[in-house]
């Protein structure tokens, strides 16, 4: 990665938008990291829940896209006792503008997004009804187990920051907790109608 010499003249409409963009964009003009620092910055904020860092790589090719188009910029390189060379990035000012429109945008306008579920939905009559049952069946308990988990693991959390954190950092997880007893919701009532032979039109008849 290199400087970009018009860091400050980038074009929005240009610039390709991503969840992951927006957190290294946002975490950056916070405080400069690295790459490998601000990816362990993503999963100690517990961010990584709604931010994909899976795949490390994504990090570095996602900053040096950034860095090409001037939203971040070198804050400096370090080297420190026997660890390598690093180079250390801070969100530009343009940075800092683009990342809080995606912010807006991204709050504002619902996004057009193809998950799986529903597109198996839609074609869940060319299997049998007792294959639908099963597998709604099974994912109705892994989602239970999940939510479950997950209610357990933000509660310890929050025991750890002992009040510390202010709620606004909370929304995303009450959205994701409320997203999952929805679906919850929606496969006990279907698993019903299909029980009481409301729903009809599968392969095998039924």
């Amino acid at each position: 990665m290199t400087g970009h010499p018009n860091d400050e003249e980038t074009d929005t409409a240009t610039v390709r938008r991503s969840p992951l963009a927006m957190a290294v964009l946002l975490l950056l003009a916070v405080e400069p990291k690295h790459p490998y620092g601000l990816r362990q910055r993503i999963v100690d904020w517990d961010k990584d829940r709604v931010i994909n860092v899976s795949q490390r790589n994504a990090i570095y090719q996602t900053m040096r896209r950034l860095e090409r188009d001037g939203l971040i910029a070198v804050h400096e390189t370090a080297k420190h006792e026997n660890r390598p060379e690093r180079t250390v990035f801070r969100t530009t000012e343009r940075g800092v503008q683009v990342s809080k429109e995606w912010v807006r945008e991204m709050l504002r306008v619902p996004a057009v997004e193809y998950p799986e579920f529903p597109a198996a939905l839609a074609f869940v009559a060319s299997i049998s009804k007792s294959e639908a049952v099963a597998a709604l069946r099974e994912r109705l308990e892994t989602c239970e187990r999940s939510l479950a988990g997950f209610e357990t693991e933000i509660d310890a959390r929050l025991a750890d920051f002992d009040g510390s954190v202010d709620s606004i950092h909370l929304v995303d997880a009450d959205y994701q907790r409320a997203m999952a007893s929805a679906e919850i919701g929606w496969l006990r009532r279907t698993l019903e109608k299909l029980e009481a032979d409301q729903l009809k039109g599968f392969a095998d008849g039924a």
